[in-house]
């Protein structure tokens, strides 16, 4: 099943020629999923997958670069006729904040809108996957990051030993496979004999805006790709502490620390190209990207390969080795 990350935004606080302002969709199969709207994402979205009618809308705070977009977008879908209801999740305050200003901004709208205020480590459970709120340290208030995290997935199917077995292909292969009994040449036959170890499923977090902290390395432990900002180089470091943000460094460190396959640096500040975060976070954590507006981040099953970073202008593709893990 494809699991894609799309960079619509990878700014920082003011947008520029080369990047928005802060916005990922996250593409499981049919299941899309939009983290942050800040001004000018429905624009990104027409520039790449179209201005899709989101189920789901997930805040990671309350700063305006991150929210700033959502007026807007409700207002398209209002008059484009959606009828399909819209779920905006965040942290407490969520609401408060729609009635206070984000609301009166967009009056009345045709379809149904839900305002979903979540608590630290509270599970949104899907079918096979849950995505998790966590606390990120960002200089006061409610601020999150996201984890999402597949179920585990059934061992391999041994479809030749099965047959040796006695077990006619068709509907007891797939009772095998979902763990059950099923009669044999010579006797009942078990998953055991058949269904090779549970394989790990995938998992992508974004921290959203933060400083390191040990909530993240720990929802981030063996991610697929973490995607954390780096608002500024490490001589800066000292107004990153005082921001409540993360330096280059400071986001390669954590990654090792978490053991991830692939770090992606966003929130990139208009001081800086991207080049020179790149290159101080790889001497620390060697598998790191600087994503570009519509950029992707492809993640294969662990069995298949390691995330694949593809580029919206179509150039040679970054392919990641896994980082040795610290400490």
């Amino acid at each position: 099943m494809e699991l894609e990350v799309l960079f619509l935004g990878t700014g920082g606080s003011a947008p520029t020629a080369r990047r928005g302002l802060p916005a990922i969709m996250v593409t499981r199969g049919g299941d899309r999923m939009l983290f942050d709207c800040g001004e000018g994402t429905q624009r990104q979205l027409l520039r790449s997958v179209g201005l899709v009618d989101l189920p789901e809308i997930y805040v990671t705070h309350f700063h305006g670069d991150h929210i700033l977009g959502i007026p807007g977008m409700l207002k398209s879908f209002a008059l484009r006729g959606r009828e399909a209801p819209l779920r905006i999740y965040g942290p407490r305050g969520l609401d408060a904040l729609w009635r206070a200003a984000l609301g009166p901004l967009v009056g009345r709208l045709p379809y149904q809108l839900e305002l979903i205020e979540l608590e630290p480590n509270e599970e949104l459970g899907r079918d096979d996957y849950a995505i998790t709120p966590f606390r990120v340290d960002h200089g006061g208030g409610d601020a999150y990051g996201y984890a999402i995290v597949e179920r585990p997935r059934p061992g391999r199917f041994d479809e030749a030993r099965a047959i040796e077995l006695g077990v006619a292909p068709g509907p007891d292969f797939g009772r095998l496979h979902r763990g059950e009994t099923v009669p044999g040449a010579t006797g009942p036959v078990s998953p055991a004999g058949v269904v090779g170890a549970e394989r790990p499923g995938r998992k992508v977090v974004l921290a959203g805006d933060c400083a390191p902290s040990e909530s993240t390395v720990i929802a981030a432990d063996g991610a697929d790709l973490l995607v954390h900002e780096a608002s500024f180089i490490r001589e800066e470091s000292g107004r990153a502490g005082e921001t409540g943000h993360s330096t280059a460094a400071g986001a390669a460190e954590l990654a090792a620390r978490a053991g991830v396959k692939l770090l992606a640096l966003v929130h990139i500040s208009p001081r800086y190209g991207g080049g020179e975060l790149r290159a101080e976070a790889r001497e620390v954590f060697s598998p790191t990207i600087v994503p570009r507006d519509l950029d992707r981040v492809q993640i294969p099953f662990a069995e298949r390969g390691d995330p694949v970073h593809v580029k919206v202008e179509g150039e040679a593709r970054e392919g990641p080795t896994v980082a040795p893990r610290l400490g």
